[in-house]
């Protein structure tokens, strides 16, 4: 395994620096002129020249692009155009609300889906399964940012049960946290029975069954855990997107958390800020899909690492 986790380790060394070429060029490829977006454009000359000396922009690409990676390497993203504050301090304070937001719908979704898609596959073609297929038709087609509207519009304003926007009490994650996972309930769902159909037919839980073994036992302990596999992969990947992705959902229910963070950086063209943080998200997805890698064999014994 510790050859397996060096060879990965190696292996996102490109893309991580492929993605701080890209991150960096956004200075760039971005129209206007961040010095102009910083100080306006009735500034005098002489205050322009000296913002541009400090921010080394009036150095040769390549030298800007050292002092950058090396600066990255050091855990230094740099400092807010508009704030002035630096960017790593407001990823530390943005990042932990979007992790318990990713926490929170990826628990959701786990349990959700996975349950759904097990009782579907214990009776497949019966009214249960009929009725939670059509329903995650619905799920994956819907949009995350309708699926939050919905939700709002249902069990905040109607109904009056839960916040339609904020942050605090647990109360206040319930809606982004069934937005953000409503696409990965349907998703599990469907992969589920899929993949506990296949091993229904094998030959072991024939012989389970044949002992007298309980049908929960059956479906729980040899059934549902050889079918993981594939279930693993879609929430690795769905996490991920979560921690990475959630800028709707955040937006939508005033979650204060990294994706929103980005959303005004970019209406306030703060550069350095998204710069900063499609960094780091980037960092986080490659070591998400390690992470997902590595749990395969806690799940299946057989899955080998050479």
């Amino acid at each position: 395994m510790l050859s397996f986790l060096a060879r990965r380790l190696l292996l996102a060394i490109p893309t991580l620096v492929g993605v701080l070429v890209v991150v960096f060029a956004l200075l760039y490829v971005a129209p206007g002129d961040p010095v102009l977006e910083m100080v306006g454009e009735r500034a005098d000359s002489a205050t322009i020249a000296r913002l541009r000396k400090e921010l080394r922009l009036d150095e040769p690409l390549p030298n800007q692009f050292a002092h950058y990676a090396g600066g990255a390497l050091r855990g230094d993203l740099g400092r807010s155009y508009i704030t002035g504050r630096p960017i790593l301090r407001d990823i530390r304070e943005r990042f932990p609300k979007t992790l318990e937001l990713a926490a929170a719908a990826m628990c959701l979704a786990a349990i959700a889906g996975i349950s759904i898609g097990v009782a579907s596959a214990a009776r497949p073609g019966g009214w249960f399964d009929r009725i939670a297929m059509a329903l995650t038709y619905v799920g994956i087609s819907a949009p995350v940012y309708w699926v939050g509207l919905i939700l709002i519009l249902v069990f905040a304003v109607i109904l009056r049960w839960l916040p339609p926007s904020g942050f605090g009490h647990v109360r206040y994650l319930v809606l982004p946290a069934l937005a953000l996972g409503s696409r990965s309930i349907a998703f599990l769902a469907r992969m589920t029975r899929s993949a506990m159909l296949e091993v229904l037919g094998g030959d072991y839980i024939r012989t389970a069954r044949a002992k007298g073994l309980r049908e929960r036992v059956v479906l729980g302990r040899h059934a549902l855990r050889n079918a993981l596999i594939p279930v693993i992969t879609v929430l690795g990947l769905d996490f991920g997107y979560y921690l990475t992705g959630s800028i709707l959902t955040e937006t939508i229910f005033s979650w204060p958390g990294l994706g929103r963070y980005v959303v005004n950086a970019i209406s306030r063209r703060d550069l350095p800020a998204i710069q900063g943080s499609v960094l780091f998200l980037s960092v986080v997805f490659v070591l998400v899909n390690l992470i997902t890698d590595l749990v395969y064999a806690a799940a299946d014994p057989r899955v080998t690492y050479e």
